[in-house]
């Protein structure tokens, strides 16, 4: 099913191998993840999350074949973005087809095989107590930060951390980490307006990170674990110097009320 024209949304195709079967959905973006995202979704059917949560992959044009058993491991739908953008526009396409689906709220999750995709039911659990925004955390008790770069600890830690809560009015101590959840109330509250051209890349991951506690919406982080590899690269799409400086003008735009509706 093919998805064009729609205001605010990149172009995109939908495979879906199952109707909707849960009340909540997974949304995982990822492009030539390779073996990390076979590994994560083998994890995730073994621990039984399809059931729990319709599993969505959002593609932004894998030509890797990691895709090719995504049924076979309890995917429900693949998203393949037809459109312009980076990874803010892999997520509006999920988030579109995710609220057009009837979803009571979406969880969201890196397909680099770091997160542990067997807590998806401790986020359900918090949409289900009235929660909001649900952040998850390796910083807090319970939660495990495995092999974490330092460099990468100290950004998150004294840069990135602190902007964001002073941003949200909230604070938050794991702001990079992609393994979240959002309400369907606060996805089409209309001072949120996500589906928007402006959130190309990082911006929207961002913006959604502060919106929730600047408007008063119910917040909470849970803790989480995050694993790095032990020997070689760090699997991140923010890289180099001007991956980071993009980065920090992203979050002060944020901080300034830039995406603000």
């Amino acid at each position: 099913m093919m998805y064009k024209n729609i205001a605010g949304v990149p172009d995109y195709d939908a495979n879906i191998f199952a109707e909707k079967q849960n009340k909540y959905c997974v949304l995982i973006p990822i492009i030539n993840e390779g073996e990390r995202i076979k590994n994560e979704l083998s994890r995730a059917f073994a621990a039984g999350v399809h059931t729990a949560a319709d599993i969505i992959i959002c593609d932004g044009g894998s030509t890797d074949g990691s895709l090719d058993a995504a049924a076979a491991l309890g995917v429900n739908t693949v998203l393949v973005k037809k459109g312009a953008g980076k990874q803010g526009a892999q997520l509006r396409m999920g988030l579109h087809f995710a609220l057009a689906r009837g979803y009571d709220g979406i969880v969201t999750i890196d397909g680099n095989d770091k997160d542990s995709i067997e807590d998806i039911p401790s986020f359900i659990k918090k949409l289900d107590e009235g929660f909001d925004y649900v952040q998850g955390s390796r910083f807090i008790k319970g939660g495990k930060a495995i092999n974490t770069p330092l460099s990468r600890y100290i950004a998150v830690r004294l840069i990135h951390a602190p902007i964001i809560s002073a941003t949200s009015h909230t604070w938050l101590t794991d702001t990079t980490n992609n393994f979240r959840a959002y309400s369907r109330r606060y996805l089409e509250d209309a001072r949120v307006k996500p589906l928007r051209d402006i959130f190309q890349g990082y911006e929207l991951l961002a913006y959604l990170s502060t919106r929730a506690g600047q408007l008063g919406l119910k917040v909470c982080e849970i803790p989480v674990t995050r694993a790095y590899p032990k020997n070689g690269p760090a699997p991140t799409k923010i890289k180099g110097i001007k991956g980071n400086t993009n980065l920090l003008n992203i979050l002060f735009a944020n901080m300034l009320g830039r995406y603000t509706p």
